[in-house]
């Protein structure tokens, strides 16, 4: 136990002394037409779920050139062959394979969000976020750490999904050739139709008015700095369901993520977090994050499912222990 006391002490000051990215609002651009012109893009169906779309990520690795990037991270990943760059770029350009875990947990419960509030904490393609969206949510908020991730590819997905699930089918789908779909869905089996067809290209229409864009809210930037933002908000926020996915992997981002968790949770609301039991090269996992909540007694963790192939991963969900005041 003193050892577990000393190395946390010792995250805490690394997480202090770490720098601090600034945290920023973005506004869905008035006209997002450029954001989609001839876009390629995947769809995934996991059984009763409405179908997701989202931008093929290799296309999008092609192109990243001719995409705006204040922050160099398309240019940074490029030099570095990295998925992952600490507090440069944190890995949110990728669909990682947990994220479809938690769809398909979401698939089981039966869960509808109508008229709730969602967080999607880390949200990269902002598919978890979209589900809820879709399934009647009254207010999502997606957060990146990246500003690109969020302006280049959570923006541009959800709007992507405001379309009518009929506007998506191409001249190049209605051949039936079929493609191999993204790793992260055939090793799940999510065989069906979409997901095994060739990714169409997509013209945006004006969708800046659209009823569900008007229920999301973007932000980008360190944990540290989006948790004050936010919560200037008036009324402050407070969220039903937390999603987050991939989100442990480095132990020095514990403290912060915690905070966000306990302040902007609502007090019999629900997080639910998908996760690799450890992350090699930078040393999280569930472990290690479990012993950290159990240390601060401010929430429960309960397993909901635990894969048992290959690298595990595993699905949880945390609750307050205590009825907590708004």
């Amino acid at each position: 136990m003193r050892k577990i006391r000393d190395h946390q002490a010792e995250v805490d000051d690394k997480t202090s002394a770490s720098p601090v990215k600034e945290a920023k609002e973005h506004l869905p651009p008035s006209d997002p037409r450029f954001l989609l012109a001839d876009a390629v893009f995947e769809t995934v169906t996991i059984g009763t779920l409405p179908p997701l779309h989202f931008l093929n990520e290799t296309v999008f690795e092609r192109t990243a050139s001719e995409r705006e990037d204040r922050e160099k991270i398309l240019s940074c990943m490029e030099e570095n062959n990295s998925d992952l760059i600490s507090g440069v770029y944190e890995g949110g350009l990728k669909v990682w394979e947990c994220t479809y875990d938690l769809l398909e947990q979401m698939e089981k419960e039966g869960e509808t969000f109508s008229g709730k509030s969602v967080l999607d904490l880390g949200c990269g393609a902002g598919l978890l976020g979209i589900l809820a969206l879709k399934r009647g949510a009254r207010q999502v908020l997606f957060q990146d750490y990246n500003s690109t991730v969020i302006e280049q590819l959570t923006v541009p997905n959800v709007i992507l999904n405001c379309q009518e699930d009929d506007e998506v089918e191409s001249d190049s789908e209605k051949k039936g050739k079929g493609k191999k779909h993204e790793k992260g869905c055939l090793e799940k089996g999510k065989e069906d139709s979409n997901a095994c067809s060739p990714p169409p290209k997509k013209r945006a229409t004006d969708l800046s008015k659209h009823p569900l864009m008007s229920r999301c809210h973007f932000y980008s930037g360190d944990w540290r700095t989006f948790l004050p933002l936010v919560l200037k908000k008036e009324p402050q926020p407070k969220f039903d369901i937390i999603f987050t996915s991939e989100t442990i992997y480095n132990t020095c981002y514990y403290p912060a993520l915690h905070e966000a968790l306990y302040q902007l949770l609502a007090p019999s609301g629900l997080v639910y977090l998908a996760t690799k039991s450890h992350y090699f090269g930078v040393g999280g996992g569930l472990h290690l994050f479990e012993t950290f909540v159990e240390q601060r007694s401010v929430f429960y963790l309960d397993h909901l499912w635990d894969g048992a192939e290959g690298l595990q991963r595993h699905v949880v969900v945390l609750r307050f222990k205590k009825q907590k005041d708004n």
